[in-house]
């Protein structure tokens, strides 16, 4: 499903979920949208409130001290969360894959080094249990057990059966050396594909 389908296929009451404010706030984060200033001067991170199209787009974390008028009035601020970040496959409710993903420090959010199938127990949000019987799947992104994303479908990064799907960015040389892993086209923001296994 591409993120046409996944508009188009949502009914209209229930596309509070993508949009991050709405499902940050409604999750008690502290957050809130351009123009309201941040309570305690720090590192926040800046997203699009909405952005059907993932990977991350224009997504950073910044220093803000007060005032969030010069950010994008498409923009909302958050609380930076640390630890691991996964992505999780519901189906009818039910976690049926899990990724962990890594990146290398100071990249780009966007950039991701790897991501790998783990096993590890997650329970659908509560604040989810209300559409899982409207949507067969349910796709979310936390760091660490805090959810910071929502999407009515599968993950497509792991449609190949893989386990492990390292993403091959735009200039890079594609090298099939390691006969572990192959790659397979797959153009996104920035990526010409993966290497998987």
């Amino acid at each position: 499903m591409n993120f046409e389908d996944e508009w188009h296929k949502t009914h209209p009451l229930d596309h509070w979920v993508y949009d991050k404010l709405l499902l940050s706030n409604a999750l008690g984060y502290t957050c809130g949208p351009v123009g309201i200033d941040v309570p305690t001067p720090g590192q926040y991170i800046i997203r699009p409130v909405h952005n059907y199209m993932g990977m991350g787009r224009f997504s950073r974390i910044a220093s803000l001290t007060r005032s969030t008028d010069h950010l994008h009035p498409g923009e909302f601020w958050c609380e930076v969360f640390k630890g691991p970040h996964f992505t999780v496959d519901f189906h009818n409710g039910v976690a049926e894959l899990v990724v962990k993903g890594v990146r290398k420090e100071g990249d780009p959010l966007w950039k991701w080094s790897r991501w790998t199938r783990v096993n590890k127990k997650f329970k659908l949000p509560k604040i989810l249990q209300d559409l899982h019987g409207k949507y067969e799947w349910i796709n979310c992104e936390f760091i660490g057990d805090r959810l910071i994303e929502v999407h009515f479908r599968k993950n497509p990064d792991f449609r190949f059966g893989n386990k492990i799907a390292i993403p091959v960015w735009d200039g890079s040389e594609i090298k099939n050396k390691k006969s572990q892993f192959h790659f397979v086209e797959d153009k996104d923001y920035h990526r010409r594909g993966f290497y998987i296994k």
